[in-house]
């Protein structure tokens, strides 16, 4: 049973990640709960594998990928809790999630890569790709969640 009480495996990066007082302040994971475990996977294990990440391990309810000493964790939310308390970004809580990218060229490809499937979004469009005052991409995952692209301009 993972620290949080979940069915998920520990997913310690094996590289001492836990308290590596040299990665203070950066961050260590991310884990997102999915309404719609499959759609989800399907987007994030794409959008992942775009910026560099990995899959990691995979368990009845989640999945996780990893880049070097972070990894991202998707596991199935509680259908009661997710169908009384659907994410909306505008309110309490996070908005979005950003990533970096290697090059501008590397956002445009994530961009056409996004435009090319039917669970996600373009935001912005009509000021992409300097949305939010600088080289970026806009998008929304089947969530709703908003991810950044960021560009290194």
């Amino acid at each position: 049973m993972a620290p949080d009480g979940s069915d998920a495996p520990d997913t310690a990066t094996g590289d001492g990640g836990h308290g590596d007082p040299d990665r203070a302040g950066q961050l260590h994971h991310l884990e997102l709960y999915a309404s719609d475990l499959e759609a989800s996977i399907d987007f994030w294990g794409w959008l992942l594998g775009e910026l560099g990440y990995e899959r990691q391990n995979d368990w009845a309810g989640g999945r996780s990928w990893i880049n070097g000493p972070t990894y991202v964790v998707l596991v199935a939310a509680d259908d009661a809790v997710a169908a009384d308390h659907p994410f909306d970004r505008r309110a309490a809580g996070l908005n979005h999630v950003a990533f970096h990218a290697a090059s501008n060229e590397h956002v445009d490809a994530i961009t056409a890569g996004v435009r090319e499937r039917a669970d996600a979004t373009v935001l912005y469009e009509d000021r992409h790709p300097y949305a939010g005052g600088y080289y970026a991409l806009y998008c929304e995952d089947p969530e709703g969640i908003k991810v950044e692209v960021v560009g290194p301009e």
